[in-house]
């Protein structure tokens, strides 16, 4: 596919991650893309100088007030004028060499395609774990409770990302949000068993996958999982397949009833939180916020007792 870009955003606190970073991208099988970073409460210079070299890129800088959303609008809302399709990848992750080359083949018969992540730590040691698909299960089928496209396994084409855009400045869940508006216009999805990014796994991680979750987290987590359903509710139906619609109604409501039965009675999230964790499973994104096996627990009268 002609016309591809290859986009990542640089912020305070990534700078250690980011010669991985830039080693991986120089190591590309497929060099034929035009390198696009953002620059959140970061310098040029700065960032240069944490990659140990020049990336020869677009730098897209900050404006005062800017949000991860709107950081990321500002490019993405250019590169969707001048590309067929940008890949998407995070600055503290690290890419194998063949992923924009795989990327790029996907592309030629979808609109949004992802792969599969291969966990690692701080240090860049396995884990021995890998983020990817449950066997038998299509990507379209994991919304719109979960997700596995995010801003560093995923690939848009460029007419199917525009139609996404504009992202809400108070969205944090930036990449949930652009796949599900996605799923709700009827993109052709693809998914790649195949590790194609190493995903790093440390305290700064917004959305850890793996077990032991705690408390804190699953609170915190479920007020940013019922934001996410009230911006795409209020912001990205326009379009959207009613049928979609009215599933997306359906997981909202039930995250609203998880929070009012099992977050605010502290009881039942001990018991809730012990059964989640008891599963020893490496989740999708957000499956641990009213996670459909546990449903017994918070989806009936009897369960919130």
């Amino acid at each position: 596919m002609p016309g591809l870009a290859l986009y990542t955003a640089v912020y305070p606190g990534v700078e250690r991650y980011l010669a991985d970073w830039f080693t991986a991208v120089r190591r590309q099988t497929d060099q034929d893309f035009r390198l696009w970073v953002g620059l959140d409460a970061m310098g040029v210079e700065s960032a240069k100088g944490a990659m140990r070299g020049d990336p020869d890129a677009v730098w897209v800088s900050g404006e005062h007030g800017d949000t991860p959303a709107t950081i990321r609008q500002r490019a993405w809302a250019q590169i969707v004028k001048r590309y067929d399709a940008v890949v998407l990848v995070d600055s503290d992750d690290v890419m194998h060499p063949t992923r924009v080359a795989t990327a790029r083949a996907k592309l030629r018969e979808h609109d949004l395609v992802g792969c599969a992540l291969r966990l690692i730590d701080e240090r860049g040691s396995s884990l021995n774990m890998t983020f990817t698909l449950p066997p038998n299960m299509a990507p379209e089928d994991t919304f719109p409770r979960t997700n596995v496209f995010g801003l560093s396994n995923t690939a848009f084409r460029a007419e199917m990302l525009r139609r996404c855009l504009p992202i809400p400045p108070a969205a944090v869940l930036v990449d949930w949000y652009l796949s599900t508006r996605a799923w709700l216009l009827g993109a052709s999805m693809a998914f790649g068993e195949r590790a194609e990014m190493d995903y790093r796994q440390h305290s700064a991680n917004m959305a850890r996958v793996r077990a032991p979750f705690d408390e804190q987290q699953v609170i915190e987590d479920t007020e940013r999982v019922r934001q996410h359903f009230r911006l795409v509710r209020t912001s990205a139906l326009e379009g959207a397949d009613p049928q979609r619609v009215a599933e997306l109604e359906r997981a909202a409501a039930d995250v609203d009833a998880f929070h009012e039965r099992v977050v605010l009675r502290p009881a039942l999230l001990a018991r809730y939180l012990q059964a989640l964790n008891e599963q020893q499973a490496t989740h999708l994104w957000w499956s641990w916020i009213a996670n459909p096996r546990l449903r017994h627990l918070w989806a009936t009268a009897e369960g919130a007792e």
